[in-house]
């Protein structure tokens, strides 16, 4: 192990690194007070979590802010990633797990569907280059491995993939630890995956906004799903600076607030 590793212990624990909309709060250009307030709460990177299992450290996608989401929060490693979807404020940060390996001695292993592997292999092509590299760490040292919606083991844990759907053309997929699921980036829940989200003790859900959105829940529809499943708790994520935290927390039934990023939700 590296001299310089250094890790914060997160085993039973989901952090949520990122919690804001694929433009961030404060967006670029905006002067609305959710923008300007400073208010810590309302300041969102985009959406990642990082799960504390067993055997590892399992990070959920890889946005552009991962390196300072992951020093923020202490968390030197992960030893695995898995994606919800394709989407680039879920994938373009995947160039930060090359340190990883150093620490690993392997390679990174990726979890994705199909589409997000073409869209790795594309936007990351340097990494799948079949040359020499120059040194250790020139390029990410990742391991693709396919992902459908079966459950599987990973780290010491089961997890079950839940099928969510973004907008008519986009496929993403949720993911349950024990009681506690992950769902951001939807705004239709399939019959089929309605099963899959019962008996929870937390669920975090995609709620963009207040009016209606064609390819995410807004807080109506959030809410509507909170209602049919009745998990003992609930975080809304994927947040616009349409939601200002304690404004919209006061407003909100109880057991239901929105996200934030570093917030830290135990496994149970």
């Amino acid at each position: 192990m590296p001299k310089f590793f250094k890790t914060r212990d997160i085993k039973g624990k989901m952090i949520l690194l990122g919690t804001g909309t694929s433009v961030g709060v404060p967006t670029i250009g905006c002067g609305c007070g959710v923008c300007t307030g400073g208010e810590p709460k309302n300041q969102r990177s985009r959406c990642a979590a990082i799960v504390g299992l067993p055997e590892g450290n399992l990070l959920i996608d890889t946005p552009p802010e991962l390196r300072l989401q992951l020093l923020r929060e202490g968390v030197g490693v992960a030893h695995a990633v898995i994606f919800t979807h394709e989407h680039s404020d879920h994938l373009l940060g995947l160039d930060d797990v090359r340190l990883f390996p150093f620490t690993l001695g392997h390679a990174v292993p990726i979890y994705c569907e199909p589409d997000v592997e073409k869209r790795i292999r594309t936007t990351f092509d340097y990494a799948f280059l079949e040359r020499i590299h120059t040194h250790d760490g020139a390029t990410p040292k990742l391991e693709l491995r396919p992902l459908d919606e079966k459950p599987f083991e990973l780290l010491g844990s089961e997890i079950i993939p839940i099928r969510l759907l973004h907008g008519p053309y986009f496929k993403v997929l949720g993911f349950r630890f024990g009681n506690v699921a992950y769902c951001t980036d939807t705004n239709e829940i399939p019959e089929t995956s309605w099963p899959l989200l019962e008996g929870l003790d937390v669920l975090i859900l995609d709620s963009l906004r207040e009016t209606p959105h064609p390819t995410h829940f807004c807080l109506e529809e959030s809410l509507a799903v909170i209602e049919r499943l009745k998990p003992r708790k609930s975080y809304l994520t994927h947040l616009s600076h349409e939601l200002d935290y304690f404004e919209t927390n006061s407003k909100l039934p109880k057991g239901v607030e929105l996200a934030y990023d570093g917030l830290t939700i135990p496994l149970g």
